[in-house]
């Protein structure tokens, strides 16, 4: 991260035991790995152009050509609101992406948590000109890592207990 021209990152989509993706991947217009069905891999966090998006695998439509995408999820919040019947009894480190009404997006990492708690915070957390519209769990657990560029340059990173096999980053416009 910190030899890129990166703001912030974080741990990306799910990968089996062998370190290949699992779920859809798109990198630079080029799909890597096709588009899953399964319950787990519920939204995809995409951009095009200069507009970056979380939608539910149903609502992907075929017109779309996004530059990068990763398949993930489950969905933490939807319309603003928490997602119900989550998983409410494992915590543990979690990253996710989010996205507000307007063109902003966030990526963020929670320690000891369950996915219903999570999304509970994110649901109602207020950040100024930033209200959560969607969040999408990332691969979490020991592969959950953290990095940001502080504005006098510095890094603030939370490494990963095991290795990644795919990361999101944001990089300035």
């Amino acid at each position: 991260m910190a030899h890129g021209n990166f703001l912030a990152g974080v741990n990306g989509g799910y990968f089996d035991p062998e370190y290949r993706p699992i779920g859809l991947r798109i990198v630079d217009g080029k799909m890597a790995v096709p588009l899953q069905k399964s319950r787990l891999l519920s939204g995809v966090l995409s951009s095009t152009g200069k507009k970056i998006q979380i939608s539910r695998v149903s609502e992907l439509s075929q017109s779309q050509k996004p530059d990068t995408a990763v398949e993930c999820g489950p969905m933490l919040v939807d319309l603003g609101k928490s997602v119900r019947g989550l998983e409410s009894t494992r915590s543990a480190r979690r990253t996710f992406a989010a996205v507000s009404s307007g063109d902003k997006v966030a990526l963020g990492f929670c320690s000891d948590v369950t996915l219903a708690d999570l999304s509970s915070i994110l649901a109602i957390i207020s950040i100024p000109e930033f209200k959560i519209q969607r969040a999408l769990n990332l691969d979490g657990g020991s592969s959950s890592a953290f990095w940001f560029k502080r504005a006098n340059g510095s890094a603030f990173s939370i490494a990963e207990q095991k290795p990644v096999r795919d990361f999101v980053a944001i990089i300035p416009r």
